[in-house]
């Protein structure tokens, strides 16, 4: 199937129980896992602070944060990190555990159908669509990374 100017470049990202559909545009880089640094009172959703690059990356565990199931670090885990869309200086990236490499998509519109069920979208998910026949959940950038935020604010009041 040859692209055409309307599809987009996506990556779907494994996580425990799901897959995240985002844009590639907003991924910078895929890392291999390496423990974070603890952060004192977060949510268990927020396992702590990764370097990269010179930057202390809030690193996120999505399936946690969304109420899918535990997301733990285990052989073939990588750290995707991502550019922060909101505009905010204080969070430009953040990152997020993925079981294993993202795959790269594209995204027309004749192989995206959005998920019609009436059911609750998870804490954090924008929407559930099947790419081609895949099942994955869109999420809310701009909700976790206020989310993301807040829970980095929350230590630092207690």
């Amino acid at each position: 199937m040859n692209p055409t100017p309307s599809d987009i470049r996506g990556v779907l990202m494994q996580l425990r129980g799901a897959r995240l559909l985002l844009p590639n545009a907003t991924m910078a880089e895929v890392l291999s896992y390496a423990t974070p640094e603890p952060i004192e009172g977060a949510p268990d959703w927020l396992l702590g602070r990764i370097r990269w690059r010179g930057y202390p990356l809030p690193l996120v565990a999505f399936a946690q944060l969304a109420g899918l199931g535990e997301e733990r670090a285990d052989l073939g885990s990588k750290v995707v990190v991502l550019k922060a869309l909101g505009g905010r200086p204080q969070l430009p990236y953040f990152a997020l555990l993925t079981q294993g490499f993202p795959r790269l998509v594209t995204v027309s519109r004749d192989a995206l159908l959005a998920d019609g069920e009436e059911e609750e979208l998870p804490l954090a998910v924008h929407s559930r669509v099947q790419l081609n026949l895949d099942d994955a959940l869109v999420p809310d950038l701009p909700a976790l990374e206020a989310m993301i935020e807040a829970a980095l604010r929350a230590p630092e009041a207690a």
